[in-house]
């Protein structure tokens, strides 16, 4: 189509005269039909409503080419004299134009009606900064008036989805979030959803939402929704289809009751039986736990066996009097044995370790020797692992260690008062690693160095408490990376609460399931029966480097029957908590307390578990021996405390600032090794300079701290420094060196520190302190982005704007989203507060232009601001 200047040839815009030169262009055409002069018939063309500007009646339409179609655009106006279109700012020339012209007989005015064609050629050849565009521009003697733009645009609609839904199962009355994201279009394309390629019309059905940005959301799920789900994309081109997800929804089997227990067999045994039919599995469902049998002894005399007769009871009480007059004539005999000895043990030993009797003879003579000696490398997971060190095969008997017993009775308790050595200095070899067991030893005085066990350290769980009411607060578990946030108005006016945080430090009560291990502390929060009217959130530090390639992470919760139940994936939707998985750490939003872990399922070799790996070093008992004790712990900082509390309960000093290394789920183990020590200064003892420990003992390693112990030995006492190497490296994985530049004299060692002690100071933080937003700008941002907004700068950008992505239908649940958002964003910044990226993210949504750390006092309804600023709150 040629674009003129202007109609009839004319420049840029439309000539004065343009209207007039048409009107007799039209007038002489007239009156050649009609054979008169053009005065008689000029008349019959002026409007007869003088004084009127052209009012259109039909504005060109947005259009669309569709494949290689023209489309017409249309316009019709009364009182019009001219009609011309213009494209892109150019007129369209006139002779492109098809125009009619008719009476309106209501009004007696002519109206005229002017379309053209636009191709797809010409919309493709046009290149500018919006849309192709083509408007109507009507004439009347007064003047002119312009239509609406119209544009037009190709259509189109690509073959790809942007997104796929993906098949899975869930749970019953779980809930299913199938997400779609049809394929780029113009115009948009419309989204259906079909289940086993019939139509799903959420409007009949309740438990149903697809108007949620395409996606398909079935808040609970019904063994009916299992089904392949299709979601289909359609414009005005062409319709397209998404791969199919098969959705399972599974029944996991549940345990009738018990049945009554049986009638008594010959055997003193009655049975019980229950079935998994309450209901059964299905579709897949877990099978029930726990034994479907059950049988015990009978009692309250319903079986009698093996008396038969009154001899027999003669008997049996003949016996037992026996017994009871020999255990009293032995305790008799030991503790007479025990008054009349002035020495105590002399035993380096592990059984005098484990509590295990030597099960000497009464009658053995005091100069009795036991030769033991022990080699090889020595990797305990714990110093205080008693099984470990007596069923360890690291414990191999070789000779050259001379030990006088004195006392039976004193090395089954494992304890002595006194002790005399009797060996040779240059024969001293302990099992390295039980060194702490032991104090400092002096040949010549009679100082004790077998510690009785029962004074060690015993592993207690963590605890903290503190009260809480309506403003709400924070408590922080000191040096753990546990915290719990406590949001304003969780709590009700005139209420309070004593809340409580603790750590299990003891054998973890979870039961790993398969390949699934764990990769956080068991941390509980309560009381149980309190209730908040928001979300809490706990913080919970976890070892896992990240990925949701290699990793399948778990929440979960112990039951009151002392079970763990999974409270959800952090890839799932769900409506009932949220978790936002960073780097180090864990921030889960709940609604009710309890004890919460963090597990890990790992879906390839890549899943990799973060270690902290750190050395200690203190004196032996033998002056010349410095012994070193190398830790590899899940990188969380309660795991590292537990560390430095046992350390230093034995007396031991960090050596190295701790470092981190990857190690990964291939099975392959780990080689642990000292390097370049000083020749002729320093000797490592035979066979103990490189030690390999299993993948199963660090993959598993939160069991209890996993450490290797090396013992050095100086070759004269006026060596006081130490240097050397501790290479630490999975085979076919990644390794880490760490540098020990130390003195072994404690008065000019240089101390390093455990932790940062920023939260160690204000365990419990109540009210407004405890924040870092203050509570009148919380108050502006909630009572701004709670309000929904044609343009999307609502609570939903808001939450993009804060890294939070997915889940968004958790939010949604809420009475005020923007509340919640900004919990979480308290519970993730507890450390920094670093309020100026908030105020950046606000700016970026166009809601606010000043950072929130620059607002005056005179702005701020907080009085306790001021305070929380200066003191980093």
């Amino acid at each position: 189509m040629g674009r003129a200047a202007a109609p009839g040839g004319g420049g840029g815009g439309a000539p004065r005269w343009l209207p007039w030169l048409g009107l007799c262009f039209w007038a002489a055409g007239a009156a050649a039909a009609r054979g008169t002069d053009n005065s008689e018939v000029l008349p019959e063309s002026i409007p007869s409503a003088p004084g009127t500007l052209p009012h259109f009646i039909e504005e060109p339409d947005d259009a669309y080419i569709i494949k290689s179609n023209p489309i017409a655009l249309r316009c019709k106006a009364r009182p019009a004299m001219q009609i011309f279109f213009k494209c892109n700012g150019e007129w369209v020339h006139q002779n492109e134009h098809v125009s009619e012209e008719s009476l309106d007989e209501s009004s007696g005015l002519k109206v005229r009606e002017v379309f053209i064609n636009v191709t797809r050629q010409q919309v493709e050849d046009f290149h500018g900064p919006e849309d192709y565009w083509c408007q109507c521009v009507a004439w009347s003697h007064l003047g002119t008036s312009k239509s609406r733009k119209a544009s037009v645009r190709i259509a189109y609609l690509r073959k790809n989805f942007e997104q796929d839904p993906q098949g899975r199962e869930v749970p019953i009355e779980g809930m299913i979030v199938l997400h779609c994201r049809p394929p780029e279009g113009v115009p948009a394309a419309e989204v259906e959803w079909l289940k086993n390629e019939e139509p799903i019309d959420s409007e009949q059905d309740e438990n149903i939402d697809t108007r949620a940005d395409h996606n398909l959301i079935i808040r609970q799920a019904r063994l009916s929704d299992s089904g392949n789900y299709t979601c289909m994309a359609a414009n005005i081109v062409a319709k397209r289809r998404s791969l199919s997800a098969t959705v399972v929804v599974y029944v996991d089997g549940s345990w009738e009751v018990w049945s009554e227990w049986s009638v008594c067999s010959p055997e003193c045994e009655h049975l019980r039986i229950r079935e998994c039919t309450a209901p059964a599995p299905r579709n897949g469902g877990k099978f029930c736990e726990g034994l479907s049998q059950e049988s015990e002894n009978c009692t309250d005399g319903l079986c009698i066996l093996g008396i038969e007769s009154a001899s027999d009871i003669a008997l049996y009480s003949g016996l037992g009097a026996a017994v009871v007059a020999v255990a009293v004539l032995v305790i008799g005999v030991t503790l007479y044995r025990r008054s009349q000895s002035d020495y105590g043990v002399d035993v380096i030993d592990s059984s005098a370790l484990t509590g295990n009797s030597l099960l000497l003879n009464s009658a053995m003579q005091p100069d009795l020797t036991v030769s033991r000696t022990y080699s090889g490398p020595i990797c305990l997971q714990d110093p205080l692992d008693k099984e470990l060190m007596t069923e360890s095969s690291l414990f191999n008997p070789l000779s050259d260690i001379k030990v006088k017993v004195q006392s039976s009775f004193m090395v089954s308790l494992g304890v002595s008062e006194r002790a005399e050595y009797h060996g040779k200095n240059h024969s001293r070899t302990f099992p390295h690693g039980n060194n702490h067991s032991f104090s400092t030893m002096h040949p010549r005085n009679k100082t004790p160095y077998i510690q009785n066990l029962s004074s060690l350290p015993t592993r207690t769980e963590l605890r903290t408490t503190g009260v809480f009411g309506h403003l709400g607060g924070r408590l922080v578990m000191p040096n753990t990376g546990v915290s719990l946030l406590i949001p304003h108005g969780a709590i009700p006016e005139e209420n309070s609460w004593e809340i409580y945080m603790s750590i299990n430090q003891g054998e973890p009560s979870i039961q790993s399931d398969g390949s699934e291990v764990l990769l956080s502390p068991e941390v509980t929060c309560g009381p149980p029966d309190m209730i908040v009217t928001t979300p809490f959130a706990l913080t919970i530090p976890h070892c896992a480097d990240v990925s949701s390639e290699h990793w399948n992470i778990h929440l979960k919760k112990r039951t009151q029957q002392g079970k763990w139940e999974e409270v959800m994936s952090v890839e799932d939707e769900s409506t009932s908590c949220y978790c936002l998985l960073d780097p180090f750490a864990c921030h889960v939003l709940l609604d009710s307390f309890g004890t919460y872990a963090l597990t890990g399922e790992p879906i390839t070799d890549c899943a990799v578990k973060q270690l902290k790996v750190a050395v200690f070093g203190c004196m032996s008992c033998n002056s010349l021996d410095y012994n070193l004790r190398v830790y590899c712990v899940d990188n969380t900082p309660c795991a590292f405390q537990e560390v430095v509390s046992d350390e230093r309960h034995q007396g031991g000093q960090l050596l190295e600032e701790p470092k981190l290394l990857h190690f990964k789920g291939n099975t392959f183990s780990l080689q642990i090794s000292v390097l370049d020590i000083p020749p002729f200064l320093w000797r490592i003892k035979p066979f103990t300079a490189c030690q390999e420990v299993p993948f199963s003992r660090v993959w598993c390693s939160n069991r209890q701290p996993l450490h290797c112990a090396f013992s050095l030995e100086r070759y004269t006492p006026t060596t006081t420094q130490l240097s050397c190497k501790i290479c630490i490296r999975q085979l076919k994985g990644h390794e880490q060196i760490l540098q020990v530049q130390t003195s072994i004299l404690e008065s000019e060692r240089e101390a390093i520190t455990f932790f940062a002690q920023e939260d160690s100071t204000f365990p419990a933080q109540t009210g407004p302190k405890a924040f870092k937003i203050p509570y009148s700008i919380r108050q502006r941002i909630c009572a701004t982005f709670d309000t929904p907004n044609a343009k999307g700068k609502d609570w939903q950008m808001l939450a993009q704007k804060n890294s939070i992505n997915r889940n968004l239908s958790y939010f949604a649940t809420q009475s005020s989203p923007s509340a919640v958002i900004l919990n979480l964003w308290e519970a993730r910044h507890q450390q920094d507060g670093d309020l100026d990226s908030l105020a950046c993210a606000l700016e970026e949504i166009g809601r606010t232009h000043t950072k929130l750390s620059n607002i005056s006092e005179s702005q701020l309804d907080e009085a306790d601001f001021n305070y929380s600023r200066q003191n980093g709150l």
